[in-house]
């Protein structure tokens, strides 16, 4: 951890000064404490969810595929899979599973759920991921199909998202069973429906030592159980709430930073004014030093980005993602033909309100928002932090990306939404997305990426920063490209 992280902020850290008194012994259950807010019954119909939320989803009612604990594609609902020589069907057998009320889980169910996630009109957060689906059927009480009007290499990891869980009617299938009450939520192993002896698996299923208690709270509150020892595990942290873990002197070998690809920047939602120039634009996005403003964090894994793009490569090209030309001028030189491009704009007498840049509650935020503010005054701009739901100039986006897919970034930031976007690019992008050639898909996925990087409506600061601080009791957590931890693989399993 670099020095001096606590001079950006002042924050009351009297709730952390907690002496550790040791964690819960083996045979306990696993206490969770997840930043946010958390439902008794969550439903990704209803729009994004919290990082409690999620993990309540993923655990009680897993979908077809789910995520293991190094965040890669693994058993759901489904046992097993296959994929026709064509890459357009993929023919999943559920298993024998029941809903926590006694009633078998069918295909028909599953098809009925996953049709209404994708439905036009549907708010759930990934539908506009699964355009490539054609039809989506019940073969058999236990076989499902999911058609597509192409081939899409990145399907599972679509499906293994938190956000395809699937609850019905509040109802989930496992593998662990929600018990709520208290404010929290005691997840319990489901019996395995198939054991040879179902005595026995009702009896393990029973034993404390496999349960996870989950509560949705504060960061602060988080940190401060972990501190005096009433919690294993914090889970659900972001750049906003990362000063509450410097505050509270935590070992650094209780941090668990995840290097997950996505977006975390700036994105335009007021082209207008001083906005409403293309390089008016990209003279804010090259006055901001990302290497300081990320720095003033002290945490080496977060790594500061200048690219719309992931990393992920395009079709046969080893190209890297294309960069604005600015990056080759030194940090001065940015700031000075930054300077040039607002004196020019004001020349004319027209003023520069100071531009609204929206962003989370919390100490994090408020470091970010200080050295954004100061960049930004250091070439002659002023700017006036508000709260994500208020009128703003500049929106933070702060997602980690669900699949290895170069277009996802795009499709992301594409019209349709509150963000200022390029309908040269969308109508590209559109294009790739229907493109049956890989070869002609990433033609016009560059083609998108160069119009956009020159409109300059998204301005990338870094990757996206998720972090978590376990007890040693929980062998089963390590770090992955996806930012989850399942709450059923916390512990690992003896062998």
């Amino acid at each position: 951890m670099k020095p001096g992280v606590l001079r950006h902020i002042a924050i009351s850290i009297a709730a952390l000064s907690l002496t550790s008194c040791g964690l819960f012994g083996a045979d306990d259950p696993v206490q969770i404490a997840s930043i946010g807010p958390l439902m008794t019954a969550p439903n990704p119909l209803n729009g994004p969810l919290s990082p409690p939320n999620a993990a309540l989803l993923m655990a009680s009612a897993q979908g077809l595929v789910s995520i293991d604990a190094d965040g890669q594609t693994d058993v759901g609902l489904a046992e097993r899979w296959t994929v026709t020589t064509d890459g357009r069907s993929y023919i999943f057998r559920i298993r024998e599973a029941e809903w926590n009320d006694g009633k078998k889980v069918t295909a028909q169910d599953v098809a009925r759920l996953l049709t209404l996630y994708i439905a036009p009109t549907s708010r759930h957060p990934q539908r506009a991921n699964f355009g490539d689906v054609e039809s989506i059927r019940a073969m058999t009480d236990q076989v499902i199909e999911i058609r597509l009007k192409r081939p899409q290499s990145h399907l599972l990891e679509l499906l293994a998202h938190p956000s395809m869980s699937l609850p019905m009617r509040g109802r989930g299938w496992g593998p662990l069973d929600a018990r709520r009450g208290n404010g929290r939520i005691m997840l319990v192993p489901q019996p395995d429906p198939l054991a040879e002896d179902p005595e026995a698996a009702r009896d393990a299923a029973e034993n404390p030592a496999g349960w996870v208690e989950l509560r949705g709270v504060t960061a602060a509150v988080a940190v401060a159980r972990f501190k005096e020892g009433s919690v294993d595990g914090v889970f659900g942290g972001r750049a906003q709430d990362f000063p509450v873990y410097v505050g509270s002197r935590i070992a650094r070998n209780r941090l668990v930073i995840d290097t997950a690809p996505g977006l975390f920047g700036l994105a335009v939602v007021n082209a207008n004014g001083f906005l409403g120039i293309d390089r008016n634009r990209d003279a804010v996005s090259m006055a901001i030093d990302r290497a300081r403003v990320i720095g003033a964090f002290g945490l080496d894994e977060w790594t500061p980005q200048a690219s719309l793009r992931l990393s992920q490569k395009l079709r046969n090209s080893d190209a890297a993602p294309l960069l604005p030309a600015w990056v080759e001028l030194s940090q001065n030189e940015r700031r000075a033909r930054a300077a040039t491009i607002v004196a020019a704009y004001q020349s004319g007498g027209r003023d520069i309100p100071p531009l609204r840049i929206a962003l989370p509650a919390g100490p994090g935020s408020r470091i970010l928002f200080a050295w954004i503010a100061a960049d930004l005054r250091a070439v002659g701009l002023r700017a006036q932090r508000v709260a994500m739901t208020d009128a703003a100039d500049l929106l933070l986006i702060d997602e980690v990306a669900p699949a290895d897919d170069p277009i996802w970034a795009f499709r992301r930031l594409s019209c349709g939404g509150r963000i200022s976007c390029n309908p040269e690019a969308d109508a590209r992008i559109k294009a790739a997305e229907t493109s049956a050639d890989p070869e002609d898909r990433a033609r016009r996925i560059a083609e998108a990426e160069a119009i956009m990087v020159g409109y300059a409506a998204w301005i990338p600061l870094a990757t996206p920063l998720r972090w978590s601080i376990i007890a040693p009791r929980l062998t089963g957590v390590r770090a992955n490209n996806r930012g989850e931890h399942p709450l059923n693989r916390l512990i690992t399993a003896p062998t």
